[in-house]
């Protein structure tokens, strides 16, 4: 007795949840909205927006910094400090970006291939922070500077001797 008042409980709980999660929208029956843009013209009393092509060449300058510096920098073994010789290149962005407020760059850490994934990330964004930090030593603000790590997945030169790795041990510069 008892198991059929539980199978019938358990089949009106079952009913009750299906029914509960019927849905009484047709699927079929989508509205169908007119997208078409409407054209004024200037006749109408209304101004026409005009949309202007865009031009990549000499007068764009996105991507574009200081010319003449380096956009690399390059760091030693497990190390994140920015040496000596490339403090100028920093410098010399840091000036670019303090006379151009509205320009904005990424500092993109990257490591050799050896270490863990993690590690390497973790490295990587160290070293995209430092020169993130020097920079703002340096009067350039925050919201100019995005600090990004891709660790050894985006090696610069494949191989795996001592060159190879001296040349992924690095921080890109990009401007936008």
């Amino acid at each position: 007795m008892k198991r059929i008042l539980i199978s019938i409980a358990a089949t009106v709980a079952l009913t009750a949840a299906l029914v509960g999660c019927g849905s009484s929208v047709k699927l079929n029956d989508v509205p169908v909205e007119n997208r078409t843009p409407v054209v004024t013209s200037p006749s109408d009393g209304a101004a026409a927006s005009r949309v202007e092509p865009v031009q990549i060449g000499a007068t764009d300058l996105n991507g574009v910094g200081p010319t003449g510096v380096a956009k690399v920098i390059y760091f030693d073994y497990d190390s994140f400090v920015i040496k000596p010789e490339f403090q100028a290149v920093v410098e010399a962005h840091a000036r670019f970006l303090s006379a151009n407020k509205a320009r904005k760059m990424a500092i993109d850490g990257h490591t050799d291939d050896r270490g863990g994934r993690e590690y390497n990330l973790a490295l990587g964004q160290k070293r995209a922070e430092s020169v993130r930090r020097a920079m703002g030593l340096l009067g350039v603000t925050d919201a100019q500077v995005e600090a990004v790590s891709f660790g050894k997945e985006k090696p610069a030169v494949a191989g795996a001797d001592e060159a190879a790795y001296a040349k992924n041990r690095r921080a890109e510069i990009f401007y936008r």
